[in-house]
């Protein structure tokens, strides 16, 4: 647990009580216009830091982290319409360019994404990235290799034999890779399965990775093919690959630099909506 190391600035302070009633567990008391941690509720702080984000002056610090650390948002967020042609205009990538992304731009990425919120902050999502293209085509091969074999012996799952023995035919004869399309680079979401809620806080960080990525001229394809071949047909690659044994495997995402570029948003059909009406 980060130690909580709750301070205040009494110079800057203004008293305006909005850190404790903004605080979701009140760990936060007023004592003399002052906030004050309340001395039974300490230890009930999950470090969310909207102490320290909602204080109109700055005078809050808390867990090491100060505002001078924190980046402003007035004047910095994206326009709501440009907000919404992003997410209207992302796009599933399946063709790439053959070559690496800049590590600063990949590890930039990973951390901002990290950001993304989780169950009871618990903050546990580890990112498992293949960051090298020739790490990729090696850890691709394998991959193919051993699927190869399961189709051989018969070993694939019921429903999903025809499809995969498919994919691994398009390999074996015209080097069409379908299981990664063909992606520099992998990145794959876990977390301790005894965690609030491991599942969505993968996919949740996965969507934050996909938005800034695809904002940044990044590509991205939610792997769902990966996914089952490395979780379900063959869960050994997760030793492999570094996946703490007591993880769940949430998501893999292929990503890297686009081979292909598109000029407008879909038009799609309107979304299904159950309005509750009491």
């Amino acid at each position: 647990m980060t130690e909580l190391n709750f301070k205040v600035d009494e110079e800057l302070c203004v008293g305006c009580g909005e850190c404790v009633s903004d605080c979701p567990l009140l760990v936060l008391t007023m004592v003399d216009d002052l906030p004050r941690v309340a001395a039974t509720r300490s230890q009930m702080c999950i470090n969310c830091q909207h102490c320290l984000m909602v204080c109109p002056v700055g005078a809050i610090s808390i867990s090491g982290a100060a505002p001078a650390d924190c980046l402003p948002l007035k004047g910095m967020l994206p326009e709501a319409d440009k907000m919404e042609t992003l997410i209207r205009g992302r796009r599933s990538i399946r063709r790439y360019e053959d070559e690496n992304l800049d590590s600063a731009l990949v590890r930039h990425l990973l951390e901002v994404a990290w950001q993304a919120p989780t169950g009871m902050n618990a903050r546990q999502v580890l990112f498992t990235v293949v960051d090298d293209k020739t790490v990729m085509a090696r850890l691709r091969a394998e991959v193919m290799a051993r699927l190869a074999e399961l189709v051989t012996a018969g070993r694939l799952p019921e429903g999903h034999s025809e499809s995969f023995s498919g994919f691994v035919k398009q390999w074996q004869e015209k080097g069409i890779d379908i299981i990664f399309r063909g992606a520099p680079h992998l990145l794959i979401t876990s977390a301790p399965t005894n965690c609030p809620c491991p599942e969505p806080d993968c996919l949740i960080a996965l969507s934050y990775f996909e938005l800034l990525a695809q904002s940044m001229g990044v590509g991205t394809v939610w792997d769902g093919m990966a996914t089952r071949a490395l979780n379900e047909f063959m869960p050994e690659f997760k030793e492999k690959l570094g996946i703490p044994a007591d993880h769940r495997f949430g998501y893999a995402m292929a990503f890297g630099k686009p081979a292909v570029k598109y000029h407008r948003t879909g038009s799609l059909r309107t979304a299904a909506i159950n309005r509750v009406d009491f």
